[in-house]
């Protein structure tokens, strides 16, 4: 379901309302039977003040455009794990994870690492495994994040398939060379700059930690 736009009514009423004054003029002028110099003088100052409030209603819907429109993603809400990670992974995985959903437009999580998923939260796709696309490989390669700001326009959509069938948008961040974080939004170019720049910090965070975690358990 689309959100309402709060605001839509704000930047439409100076149009409204320069309409609706112009259109008063124009009766009060043909139903005047003799014009005197001082309203005609009048009209002309109404007719201006009509039109600038119209030019100004046709600004505001440039200067504040219309947020895209967000839909209902469908699937089931959920929160897995890999069963045999160590607690601080989890708790790691639990806390990014969290951040995501809660202070971004993700709705849905995927973490790969090492070949195999270690978190899936939010809204579930219907495929639990992840097989790395095109799209995703060439992240793992370059170890450099890809923002698909509207997932529907791209033909590598069907790599997707472990996120909900009607992600709008969808962001691949690395971690490191060894893994990467598939965030799935519900309304297309609804990530900011700003929430690419602390995606990438928070990736940055994990790998770290998914690095350091790993790596002791497989010495012990």
């Amino acid at each position: 379901m689309a959100k309402p736009d709060q605001n839509q009514v704000l930047r439409q009423l100076p149009i409204a309302v320069g309409i609706l004054a112009g259109l008063l003029l124009m009766a009060n002028r043909l139903l005047t039977p003799a014009l005197t110099d001082s309203q005609a003088r009048s009209d002309a100052l109404g007719v201006i003040l009509s039109a600038l409030l119209i030019l100004t209603g046709l600004l505001w819907q440039r200067v504040q455009p219309k947020p895209p429109d967000a839909v209902q993603l469908v699937g089931e809400e959920g929160f897995e794990l890999a069963p045999d990670l160590p607690d601080p992974i989890k708790t790691e995985l639990a806390w990014a994870s969290h951040l995501l959903l809660t202070n971004t437009v993700t709705r849905s999580v995927v973490v790969w690492y090492d070949g195999r998923v270690l978190l899936r939260r939010g809204i579930l796709g219907p495929q639990a495994e992840v097989k790395p696309g095109a799209i995703v490989q060439r992240v793992l390669k370059t170890q450099n994040p890809v923002y698909l700001v509207a997932l529907k326009l791209y033909p590598g959509r069907v790599e997707f398939d472990y996120l909900p069938e009607n992600t709008q948008g969808v962001i691949c961040q690395p971690l490191g060379s060894r893994g990467v974080m598939i965030l799935a939004a519900n309304a297309p170019r609804s990530y900011t700059q700003q929430d690419e720049t602390w995606i990438a910090g928070l990736a940055d965070k994990l790998d770290n930690t998914l690095q350091e975690m790993l790596s002791l358990t497989s010495e012990s």
